[in-house]
């Protein structure tokens, strides 16, 4: 399989913001650069790959919040997440402040992403998901081949998002997880916003919030 990655954990919250490349053009997409662009420029140099977009799962701070910097100086477009987290990125100021974040600037993505849509990295495609709960325009991306998922924060090992942030909703977050992710296979992993990876398979029997098992 062609798709690589690296996870690079970024800002005060540990957010794994994620490197993924085509090892065959070595081309390459930034994940949620959420801050600490230092950070993320090392890990490409270091792999000796290519930028050549942003992708967005959401657009909470800690995901996001780089965003702008990163696609200005290095002339990325950004294609992510779904319209519907637009007022997320319109309130990166208010973000900011209520997280004591130094304050991003605001954009625009290139593209809005929609179920359904595909996105490339070189010459690799992911699959979008639609996956509101956590945030109402969050997005997954998913690459088949290799069996690969980058979730933001809609699951953790062990754990779900919070859905107690402007426009969340538990139950929404778990039909999202429950009938958009398992389905994709218990032996894909997934990386997630924070923390360790997990697969599919171990959280559908072992979390809490969305086991086979749960009452």
């Amino acid at each position: 399989m062609s798709l690589k990655y690296r996870v690079i954990p970024v800002t005060p919250f540990e957010q794994n913001c994620t490197l993924l490349w085509c090892t065959e053009t070595n081309k390459a997409a930034v994940v949620d650069p959420g801050g600490d662009l230092d950070r993320i420029r090392a890990a490409v140099e270091a792999e000796g790959v290519t930028l050549e977009k942003i992708l967005l799962t959401h657009a909470h701070i800690d995901h996001a919040g780089g965003t702008a910097e990163l696609a200005k100086s290095e002339g990325l477009p950004i294609e992510g997440p779904h319209k519907e987290d637009n007022f997320w990125i319109q309130g990166l100021a208010m973000q900011a402040q209520m997280f004591g974040f130094p304050a991003p600037e605001v954009f625009t993505p290139n593209r809005w992403l929609e179920d359904g849509d595909t996105v490339t990295v070189g010459k690799d495609t992911l699959e979008v998901l639609h996956t509101p709960g956590h945030t109402p325009g969050h997005v997954v991306f998913f690459h088949r081949g290799s069996k690969l998922a980058q979730v933001g924060d809609v699951l953790f090992n062990g754990s779900i998002g919070r859905t107690d942030f402007p426009k969340g909703d538990y139950n929404t977050l778990i039909h999202s997880i429950r009938e958009k992710l398992f389905p994709l296979g218990d032996d894909v992993d997934f990386i997630c916003g924070h923390g360790p990876m997990s697969t599919f398979g171990q959280e559908r029997a072992t979390n809490p919030f969305v086991s086979d098992h749960r009452g």
